[in-house]
């Protein structure tokens, strides 16, 4: 997607609200089964995010707005190290947006289809990374669904992060779920015992298998199952019953990996403490580790986008609404983040109109981080300032009563993934070089190339 051309300020409503105007549209790097991503640069302040945003018309006749929805309201009460976390998120006449972290380092499916040699160091890396994103998922009642390679995102260093949460569930403790949810190849047995007994049910230790499943295709190129879409649930239970490993696998890595695809659920690593109980990663610092100071061997490159170069391709020709040119398709619509906005909108519209476009989605949340950032810092000083009151009081007092000092609230906030615009451009130019070789008409290639 080429750079805007738009010189027009950021629109930002007097409440701080966020829009799409607020941002510049850079470059189309991904695509899902409801919505694309790409990259944006914040105009008011230059920082770079990645914005996933999803047509209402598509995601209404596919019956998709409650899993969207459900994705929004989880992750805006999630932060984590080693998660891609939600920044903010709106909707317009057409689209809903989610604008998250942006992680330059591709996904592991873009590595696998790369042929890239992943040493076993990185490995061990890459699974206690992710494990302890489950942990604090499972913390928060969360159960993923969808771990896979295509949703493990490696940043600019080649540390690992987990991702789209569209048919994420929460899970309260002791509860558990009957759908049968997931990507066919790296669902646990219990999913798929689902479609026979739902009393069976399943619960977190469904993302520690397909975090298995993950980490022995990363480790030997291929999956351990030869499971597909077309596969039947009773085939994949069937294939599930043999786990082999090649010969040439280290045994505490086979170990490892073979209590994370046990069948048993009971039996499985379904925790870190677990985890750690393993000659594989026993001598793995947890400290350094969220502290991302243990540095992976793999990094990717910083000489261009790692991902599909042919998503700009079909975002410019085959795309029939692309992103770039949504001012021009929309002309008086204005990208909206208030109901009454859009209902004043829905007003000057045709009363006809029954689709997607133009509604307002009630029950899609507007969340900005920012503004959730700066509260939580006005309530530490409030509790910073109550806490010297109360100790003051105390020290005035020459009969105290017992006063509670441990009122003081910690909360953290992830840190951005800080990149500079310099850096995302060069890595655009590197990848618009990968497609010189395509044919490419020529009024599409000038406009990529602006």
């Amino acid at each position: 997607m080429g750079v805007s051309h738009s010189v027009r300020r950021a629109s930002l409503s007097l409440s701080g609200d966020v829009s799409l105007d607020s941002f510049e549209v850079l470059r189309a790097i991904g695509k899902g089964s409801f919505g694309k991503v790409c990259i944006v640069q914040m105009k008011r302040n230059k920082k770079m995010y990645a914005m996933k945003y999803m047509n209402k018309e598509q995601c209404l006749n596919k019956g998709a707005i409650r899993n969207v929805v459900r994705e929004v309201e989880i992750l805006s009460k999630l932060d984590h190290p080693f998660l891609v976390n939600l920044w903010f998120s709106f909707q317009d006449a057409e689209d809903m947006f989610m604008v998250v972290d942006l992680l330059l380092g591709g996904d592991l499916r873009y590595h696998l289809l790369q042929s890239v040699y992943f040493p076993k160091e990185d490995i061990r890396l890459y699974l206690c990374e992710i494990a302890s994103a489950l942990d604090y998922l499972r913390l928060n009642s969360i159960v993923h669904r969808d771990v896979k390679p295509e949703n493990l995102l490696l940043d600019a260093e080649g540390h690992v992060h987990l991702t789209d949460f569209n048919i994420a569930t929460c899970l309260p403790p002791k509860q558990r779920a009957t759908s049968v949810s997931g990507t066919k190849p790296y669902m646990a047995p219990e999913v798929y015992y689902c479609s026979y007994d739902s009393k069976i049910g399943y619960g977190p230790a469904v993302d520690w298998w397909s975090l298995g499943v993950c980490l022995f295709e990363v480790a030997t190129g291929i999956r351990p199952f030869d499971i597909h879409s077309v596969t039947s649930s009773q085939e994949a239970i069937n294939m599930m019953e043999r786990l082999e490993f090649p010969e040439e696998i280290d045994e505490d890595l086979k170990e490892v990996l073979e209590k994370l695809m046990e069948r048993d659920e009971n039996i499985r690593i379904t925790n870190s403490d677990r985890l750690r109980s393993y000659s594989f990663v026993e001598n793995v610092s947890v400290s350094k580790l969220y502290a991302k100071e243990l540095q992976p061997q793999f990094l990717p490159s910083k000489n261009h986008l790692n991902c599909d170069p042919t998503l700009e391709l079909e975002e410019m020709i085959i795309e029939t609404r692309p992103l770039h040119k949504k001012k021009k398709r929309l002309n008086k619509h204005r990208s909206v983040s208030t109901k009454e906005t859009v209902k004043k909108e829905e007003n000057d519209s045709d009363p006809e109109k029954t689709n997607g476009e133009g509604r307002f989605i009630e029950e899609f949340p507007t969340y900005n981080r920012e503004k959730e950032i700066a509260r939580i810092a006005t309530e530490a000083k409030e509790n910073a300032w109550e806490a010297e009151l109360l100790l003051a009081m105390a020290k005035s007092d020459p009969n105290p009563e017992k006063v509670p000092l441990n009122r003081l609230k910690v909360t953290r906030i992830s840190e951005k993934h800080r990149v500079s615009s310099s850096e995302i451009k060069a890595r655009i130019e590197g990848s618009l070089a990968q497609l010189e070789n395509k044919n490419i008409p020529e009024d599409k290639r000038s406009e990529l190339q602006e």
